[in-house]
């Protein structure tokens, strides 16, 4: 489908194009920027509410800025669209998010405008401060521009990035989106510390009077600037119930402005350019902006809404023929009020995705017992250990590939004084079209190598109600990880009851003399699916699902090595220091000779696509496997006949 640019878009090539226009130009720009936006996501899906939000914000500063010589850094970078549009991938955009297709988000080896790879939060400030750092020791005069949503502002990283911003005078820009969302509306005191400037009629009138006077008297020097400023704090601080909590941290703080006012935009972002010194630009914005059924309705919906109709804004939803099974994420929401009903000590936690790991549904049901923390992993972690110092369960639910950022807060909190917190990791294994900032590639690696911790994966969503259901009881005294993969499980009937399953104890799904596959977790329904097909060609393959990780089962292991010569691992995760590890290591602790196999996730950094797609790259889907036994037992029949 070939998607028409506007008459200013179709000849914007680079940001230089954008430049030859005239201010008043630029308006029209947006229109067309963002009409283009609607008609290509509305087609091949994507985030969608915060890159119309940007629209007018992303024009402004490819205008007044020299980009790429002077860098330009996204935070998250789901807000991007409009800055890979305008910066030489308009013609490419359809492929967005698709296999072998242009990267959801900035990627440096995508584009020189793309400074920074992005993907988690809050990292935007720390990498332009780094830049601008290098800069003025390569005495390069340039400026660096950090883009952060108000969301990703709550991340501990961006206040430490502003604490060492605000004594390094170095040449940095920190624009502020505020549009009060990040996927699920904003929490916390900085939120609403934002809502209290923004609210602020008073100060914002001052405010402007005070900005157009530092316009008039730029031109007379820094002494004129100075006064100016002094009297703009000394309003902010009589008009405002407290302190520029950005000031205090010595930044230059300007606004709020509205975000969405381009030509204005433009003229306060020249302005900026020549004051020097770390500098904040406050700017107030809509997730959405322009498109009416995404501005108006349920915003955590619109940030990634799929395919729809741009006329009526109607979702397009493909009703199966049948009952489909749940998704994993919704599994975990509705076991855990269950669970919670009947223990009183269960608690929900969730670093900024409520909605994605359907902890909401906890929120909605038991609000005093289910917290969102705002975008802050470590803190999630070390607020989990504290609730079970006190006695409490905390289940803490966050995302795999967000989980490395709690790395050391995992051990040292929570594994070394042995506290009975769970981690639920979503979005386990590869995630598909967010690519490989989102993929849930290493917690098994990671999380196995921790004294003290259990480690599990289910293999479908009875396996995940048990092993939430044996987490929780009160023998159960150390913490617990429990992985599962994004999207649908396998059982459509799967509110069964709940069994404790043993610690350590894996189970053999299906009988086989000739080849052993051991897998971990969901992708064990793909070594299901293989023996299913072998088994027509009269080829008998064992199945083992392991169920841990950690420790591992080895009475089962025993009974697997004795028999078979041939042994397969299989995980959806990274095999360097993984599931398949583990078991060649315990193969090697007690002289076992078996020839194993691994497959799983390889040392390479995985790109985008449907998750199918990408088991299939990596070597893992159902029919690589069944591949792969085929050709071990033909290496073994010709190695028979040879002898």
């Amino acid at each position: 489908m070939h998607f028409k640019p506007g008459e200013l878009l179709s000849k914007i090539e680079y940001p230089k194009d954008l430049r030859a226009l005239a201010q008043e130009d630029l308006p029209k720009v947006c229109d067309e920027l963002r009409d283009f936006i609607v008609d290509v996501v509305s087609n091949k899906g994507g985030h969608f509410g915060a890159s119309l939000g940007v629209v007018e914000l992303t024009v402004a500063l490819h205008y007044v800025f020299n980009t790429p010589e002077d860098l330009l850094v996204w935070d998250v970078g789901h807000q991007a669209y409009g800055h890979k549009i305008l910066t030489g991938r308009r013609s490419m955009f359809h492929t967005n998010r698709k296999y072998k297709g242009i990267s959801g988000f900035p990627k440096i080896s995508e584009s020189d405008y793309d400074t920074f790879g992005v993907g988690h939060s809050s990292t935007s400030i720390s990498a332009a401060l780094g830049m601008a750092t290098a800069s003025k020791y390569q005495n390069l005069n340039r400026q660096h521009i950090a883009v952060i949503g108000d969301g990703a502002m709550t991340g501990g990283m961006a206040f430490e990035a502003l604490n060492n911003a605000g004594v390094s005078k170095a040449n940095l820009l920190v624009v502020l989106n505020d549009n009060c969302m990040s996927i699920d509306p904003n929490v916390g005191a900085l939120k609403e510390y934002l809502t209290d400037i923004t609210a602020s009629h008073t100060y914002n009138k001052l405010k402007d009077d005070v900005w157009n006077l530092l316009g008039k008297l730029s031109h007379f020097g820094k002494s004129a600037q100075d006064i100016v400023s002094k009297v703009e704090s000394a309003i902010k601080a009589s008009v405002l119930s407290q302190s520029n909590f950005f000031e205090s941290l010595n930044f230059r703080y300007f606004g709020p402005v509205d975000g969405h006012d381009v030509e204005h935009l433009s003229s306060v972002l020249n302005d900026l350019k020549d004051i020097p010194g770390p500098k904040i630009l406050h700017c107030v914005t809509k997730k959405g902006k322009g498109y009416q059924p995404a501005e108006q309705g349920n915003q955590t919906t619109w940030h990634a809404p799929g395919i729809f109709n741009k006329d009526t804004g109607e979702i397009v939803k493909v009703l199966p023929k049948q009952p489909e099974p749940p998704k994993f994420q919704d599994v975990f929401g509705h076991t855990i009020v269950e669970l919670a009903e009947k223990n009183k000590n269960i608690m929900g936690i969730t670093p900024a995705m409520p909605t994605g790991s359907s902890l909401n549904i906890m929120m909605k049901a038991m609000p005093n017992r289910a917290f969102d923390v705002g975008i802050a992993e470590q803190h999630a972690v070390t607020f989990s250990a504290g609730m079970a110092a006190n006695g409490l369960r905390p289940f803490c639910n966050i995302y795999s590939s967000f989980m490395q950022r709690a790395f050391d807060q995992v051990i040292h909190d929570v594994a070394i004084q042995n506290l009975p917190v769970v981690f639920c990791l979503d979005r386990a294994g590869l995630v598909g079209a967010d690519g490989p900032t989102h993929h849930g590639a290493y917690d098994l690696a990671y999380m196995r190598c921790i004294p003290n911790l259990i480690v599990s994966a289910p293999l479908n969503e009875k396996e995940l109600r048990n092993l939430m259901y044996t987490a929780q009881l009160k023998q159960t005294t150390s913490p617990f990880v429990i992985r599962y993969p994004r999207g649908k499980g396998v059982m459509t009937q799967w509110k069964t009851p709940f069994e404790s399953i043993p610690i350590g104890k894996g189970q053999k799904l299906k009988n086989g003399e000739q080849v052993a596959v051991l897998s971990i977790g969901a992708i064990g329904n793909n070594a299901l699916l293989a023996h299913e097909k072998l088994k027509e060609q009269g080829i008998d393959v064992a199945v083992y699902d392991m169920r841990f990780v950690k420790p591992l089962d080895q009475t089962l292991l025993h009974e697997v090595f004795t028999k078979f010569e041939k042994v397969i691992t299989l995980e959806d995760g990274c095999l360097m220091g993984g599931f398949g590890s583990a078991v060649l290591e315990f193969a090697a602790d007690n002289g076992y000779t078996s020839q194993v196999v691994r497959l799983g996730i390889p040392d390479a950094v995985i790109e985008h696509g449907t998750q199918q797609e990408l088991y299939k790259e990596c070597g893992y889907s159902a029919a690589h496997i069944q591949e792969t036994i085929l050709q071990l037992l033909d290496f073994s029949i010709s190695k028979n006949a040879s002898a």
